[in-house]
C-alpha cells in the first residue's frame, strides 16, 4: 500500500502538468486569434505601424519605400494614423521600373508625397469610414498627410478608396489596429 500512496502524488503531479500544458497551449492560440494575420504574420495592437508592417511578407515593397522616404520615424510616432497599406501585388501592378525609380534618392520628394497620400491623420476604422460615406450621401473625402484628398465609398460591407486620378483600391483587410492608429490593407497604389 505504501507504493500506491507514493504513486498518487506523482500521478496527480503528472495530471496537473498535463493540464497546465493543455492550458498553456490553448492560451497562445486564443491570444493570436485577437491579432489579425497580415502577410503571414500576426499584427499586434500593442506595436506601432512600422513594427507590425516589417513582419508582413505582403508589405516588403511598402516597408522598403517607407525606409527610402525616411518615414520610419514618423510612422513610428504617436500619431494616430490611418494607413491604407498597398500590398506587394498592388505595387507590382505599377508600370515596370516605377518602384525602382521612386526609391532613388533624387526621387525622395515624389516618393514621400505618394506614401503620405496613403496616410490620414487620426484613427478611422472601417465602421467610421462607412459612417462618413453614409453621412456624405455615399462617399466622403479624407484629407491625407500629403494634403490631398482621398475619396472613401462603401458598397455593402466593402470599403473603397479613390485617389485624385480616379483609380480605386479595395480594402482587403480592414481594422488592423496598431498602438498608433490603424492599417487597412488595400489592393492598389493610390496616386495624388
Amino acid at each position: 500500500m505504501h507504493n500506491l500512496t507514493a504513486r498518487r502524488p506523482l500521478v496527480s503531479k503528472l495530471a496537473a502538468f498535463g493540464l497546465s500544458l493543455a492550458i498553456g497551449a490553448a492560451l497562445p492560440a486564443a491570444a493570436l486569434a485577437k491579432n489579425p494575420m497580415v502577410g503571414g504574420a500576426p499584427m499586434y495592437a500593442s506595436k506601432t505601424i512600422v513594427e507590425n508592417a516589417v513582419n508582413s511578407k505582403d508589405h516588403t515593397t511598402l516597408v522598403a519605400a517607407v525606409k527610402a522616404a525616411g518615414l520610419v520615424e514618423t510612422l513610428s510616432g504617436p500619431g494616430p494614423f490611418t494607413v491604407f497599406a498597398p500590398t506587394n501585388a498592388a505595387f507590382a501592378k505599377l508600370p515596370a521600373g516605377t518602384i525602382e525609380t521612386l526609391v532613388k534618392p533624387e526621387n525622395k520628394a515624389t516618393l514621400t508625397k505618394i506614401l503620405t497620400y496613403h496616410v490620414v491623420p487620426g484613427t478611422y476604422t472601417a465602421k467610421d469610414l462607412m459612417k462618413l460615406a453614409k453621412d456624405g450621401g455615399g462617399e466622403a473625402q479624407l484629407k491625407t498627410a500629403a494634403g490631398e484628398p482621398l475619396t472613401v465609398q462603401t458598397k455593402g460591407k466593402k470599403v473603397y478608396v479613390t485617389d485624385a486620378k480616379g483609380s480605386t483600391a479595395t480594402v482587403t483587410i480592414a481594422n488592423v489596429m496598431q498602438s498608433n492608429g490603424v492599417i487597412h490593407v488595400i489592393n492598389g497604389v493610390l496616386q495624388p
